[in-house]
């Protein structure tokens, strides 16, 4: 089994990650055909468009077209208690996240219909593909639990992609069954531990794994017998910028991944083969 897993980095590593998957596949090596795909907030987005079979430079020319939409009541106040919460090591990684889950939700940014509808308006597919297996990865505001949601969980596809998306503090949680759901890369940024048993494994990382475990502690833990870690390089760095956020920055980002496939092709064709 070949597992591509996605991660999250905000408006910018979706830019970028379009730009890698789309290089590769120029370069002979096409990570779409993985068998199960993983995906991480913007990796949720990117994840959905490669196994719904969305043509990919029909994506990579419409990146100039996603669009976030920041609420004016973002509170910067309850955003440094989400960072100091965040740092705090001397509580579990669970309680963390429902302390965070319970500062989002608190978060006076809006409701969440107008944030699932923004997904619902961007995804050109709402079925929820059966090969490859796609996991879309959230978790519990309350609990502070782990949700690898795919075609057998019975939550509308945009909610998932739009609950992965719901950055605590600057999106709203995202309604699903009886719970509500935040960021997926609260969590991890990659989620690779859901990859577990794939003898292939290529990880997009947009971002590192500040405050949680890095992509390559994951990876490494994996075990598989051929595995890729790909990072933005300095280049990429440079072109992404400090605001993952920032929609000015999509286009040097997506031109950065291009070109950052062609430096990687060759290792991700040896390990991907």
């Amino acid at each position: 089994m070949r597992a591509l897993v996605l991660g999250g980095g905000g408006i910018t590593g979706i830019a970028w990650e379009l730009g890698v998957l789309s290089g590769l596949r120029r370069a002979g090596t096409d990570l779409g055909k993985a068998d199960l795909i993983v995906g991480t907030s913007a990796g949720a987005y990117v994840g959905t468009l490669l196994a719904t079979g969305v043509d990919l430079e029909e994506a990579v020319a419409g990146t100039a077209d996603i669009e976030i939409e920041l609420s004016p009541r973002i509170d910067p106040t309850l955003l440094a208690q989400g960072f100091a919460v965040l740092s705090d090591h001397s509580l579990p990684p669970r309680e963390i996240r429902a302390r965070l889950g319970a500062l989002a939700r608190r978060a006076p940014v809006g409701e969440d219909g107008p944030h699932v509808a923004r997904f619902a308006e961007q995804l050109p597919v709402h079925e929820w593909p059966r090969a490859p297996r796609l996991i879309i990865t959230a978790v519990d505001t309350a609990t502070g639990d782990l949700a690898a949601w795919d075609a057998d969980a019975g939550i509308p596809l945009p909610a998932a992609v739009a609950a992965s998306c719901a950055l605590p503090g600057v999106f709203p949680p995202v309604r699903a069954g009886a719970g509500y759901y935040m960021d997926g890369g609260v969590r991890s940024v990659t989620n690779a531990d859901l990859a577990e048993g794939a003898d292939a494994v290529v990880v997009l990382a947009p971002t590192g794994g500040m405050f949680r475990a890095s992509p390559a502690s994951e990876i490494a833990a994996l075990g598989a017998t051929r595995s890729l870690l790909i990072a933005p390089d300095a280049a990429a760095r440079s072109a992404i910028g400090g605001n993952i956020l920032d929609p000015g920055r999509r286009g040097p980002a997506l031109e950065a991944g291009v070109a950052q496939a062609d430096a990687v092709a060759a290792a991700v064709a040896e390990a991907w083969a």
